[in-house]
């Protein structure tokens, strides 16, 4: 937390589903306020390939090897959701402008794993780097793990072993020190690829379990239910490795659900936040649920941050009971609610009126807050507007026509609250290239997200 303040962040950038026969790139972008180039893309590394999706990224090496001289994090891991390509981006021999280092093709990941639509990248306290899928290489639904080397960045196989598979995955957390690992579930790949269909809904099509795996021996273990097509996406352990429990974001039933291990020694849940759905008229379904899709913890353990990419706000809590947040900021960034826009809001147990739209710098934001980061302090929050291609192009049509932006927030972390820094944006939509999407944000030297203590 006492690291120097971030002057520079990478963010994958995608162009899939937009129109535009252009590859995804890694942007740098400074975030430094004593800069010329304050808020401007200074570095563009563009993939080899179109239509990718990138989504998100992990480091070769992070605090879990904390102690070993012989490791450095200078290699940048960024999977392809879609391809199922692995990018490994050297970072190291220039920090402002990354460099493509190697690329796993996918036929390696399937031949090799029998998985695809790799998503989290992280990497492991021996060196290696773990990446959980979503699916086989054909679309079914798949929670396994890829394992790379962590020198030449060759696939050494899964890191899963047993019988025993999740029918789904997304994203995972690991804490050896309570020898567990947990995934989660997004959806079975070929029904959300293409975009939200409501029909696909109570038809086993969205995920609703947190998948235990066995740490020392890579079985998996136990299954906790958190509600049918509950969609539980993003999973924080807290930060203390002692600690054991944390919090993972459901996106479609729009719940934060507390996880933590029990007296016997098993895993459990238990939901701590409701966000309510809306009633509305003039959108996909009668009810509009908020759509947790990003959550972090601060790095003192004592914020929850998420978004609502629907409803369009960000959130924070004070977890200093974990049983029992407490919302002490908030703030909105847009989303599918705002004033003259073709959704009316009929009924609402939060809001008294809908808000207004959302601009900074003259520029009238598209689609609503999704991927956060904060700084290692905890005094800024940066924020991102796109999910993926495909729901982007359904739910939020002017973002694939505008481009996403990067904003930022001021947080007050003594008493709490969210104000947006009205000097900061950065415009996707003003790309060399044309309107891209912006998604996952990483700080070279690692953060609240990428960075697992043991």
């Amino acid at each position: 937390m006492k690291g120097p303040r971030e002057e520079i962040v990478y963010v994958p950038c995608i162009y899939r589903n937009t129109g535009r026969k252009k590859p995804d790139f890694l942007a740098t972008v400074d975030v430094n306020p004593k800069s010329s180039d304050y808020c401007q893309v200074i570095h563009r590394l563009p993939m080899p390939n179109l239509g990718d999706e990138l989504h998100h990224s992990g480091w070769n090496a992070c605090s879990s090897c904390f102690g070993d001289a012989t490791k450095k994090r200078n290699r940048l891991i960024l999977p392809s959701f879609i391809s199922s390509r692995i990018y490994v981006v050297d970072v190291g021999t220039d920090l402002r402008a990354p460099r493509l280092f190697k690329v796993v093709n996918s036929e390696d990941v399937f031949w090799k794993c029998s998985l695809g639509y790799p998503h989290t990248s992280h990497c492991l306290g021996s060196g290696e780097i773990m990446i959980s899928t979503l699916g086989d290489p054909a679309g079914s639904g798949k929670g396994g793990f890829i394992l790379l080397d962590g020198e030449t960045f060759e696939i050494k196989g899964n890191w899963e072993k047993g019988d025993k598979i999740p029918p789904m995955g997304y994203d995972f957390w690991y804490q050896p020190r309570h020898n567990v690992l947990i995934s989660t579930e997004w959806g079975i790949p070929k029904c959300l690829g293409y975009g939200f269909d409501p029909n696909d809904l109570k038809k086993g099509c969205y995920g609703r379990r947190l998948n235990v795996w066995d740490w020392t021996t890579h079985t998996y273990v136990q299954a906790i239910d958190v509600g049918e097509d509950a969609a539980p996406l993003e999973i924080r352990f807290l930060h203390n490795p002692d600690a054991a429990e944390g919090y993972v974001g459901c996106t479609i039933s729009s719940a934060i659900h507390r996880f933590y291990k029990t007296e016997q020694g098993d895993w459990a849940a238990e939901k701590v936040i409701q966000v309510p759905s809306k009633k509305v008229e003039g959108w996909l379904l009668p009810d509009m649920p908020g759509f947790i899709t990003d959550i972090l913890i601060s790095l003192d353990d004592r914020f929850l941050y998420f978004s609502n990419w629907l409803h369009g706000d960000i959130r924070q809590y004070d977890i200093s009971n974990t049983r029992k947040p407490k919302l002490v900021g908030q703030v909105f960034l847009g989303g599918s609610i705002t004033k003259g826009g073709p959704v009316t809001v009929c009924r609402d147990e939060e809001l008294q009126s809908q808000p207004d739209p959302f601009f900074i710098k003259g520029k009238r934001v598209p689609g609503g807050p999704q991927m956060i980061q904060l700084s290692l302090d905890g005094k800024r929050l940066y924020v991102t507007t796109s999910l993926y291609s495909a729901w982007d192009r359904q739910f939020y049509p002017n973002l694939i026509k505008d481009g996403s932006v990067m904003l930022q927030l001021d947080v007050d972390t003594e008493q709490g609250g969210l104000t947006v820094n009205e000097s900061f944006l950065v415009d996707f939509g003003k790309e060399p290239d044309g309107p891209c999407l912006a998604h996952e944000i990483r700080y070279p030297g690692g953060d609240c997200t990428s960075d697992i203590w043991v």
